[in-house]
């Protein structure tokens, strides 16, 4: 597969899963200095990986949350929790993954990621009843 390929299946999956607006608004802050890197993660990350048949999308979700909360990425944990409601992952398995993360990547890990995620949910119910 070609890279303007692997490029355009990544949009369609990053679009699907985070949502037209925060891509659009990604795309419309690209410079000369990053152009490379979000084509590098919309091919790779988005167009290889998000694509791959070996997991489904829920899954993979909760994967990136569980790292990114391991991690403590809190600006791509957020994202992500965010872009939960297009994933099918739900607020239970979410609430079960970070559980996970308080044994294997400590406490003050999953503390913080319930924290973030509260605060996330709480703004996607304002939204949804607005």
């Amino acid at each position: 597969m070609s890279a303007s390929e692997k490029y355009e299946r990544g949009m369609v999956v990053r679009r699907a899963v985070l949502g037209d607006a925060h891509v659009d608004r990604s795309l419309r802050n690209v410079t000369d200095f990053t152009r490379d890197f979000q084509t590098m993660i919309t091919e790779y990350a988005w167009g290889e990986i998000w694509t791959r048949p070996g997991l489904e999308r829920p899954v993979r979700s909760l994967l990136t949350l569980a790292m990114t909360a391991a991690l403590g990425r809190w600006e791509e944990f957020r994202l992500h929790v965010r872009a939960s409601r297009n994933t099918g992952a739900t607020r239970e398995q979410i609430k079960e993954t970070l559980l996970q993360v308080a044994i294997y990547a400590g406490v003050p890990a999953a503390n913080t990621a319930f924290h973030h995620t509260v605060e996330v949910f709480a703004e996607l119910d304002k939204e949804h009843t607005s």
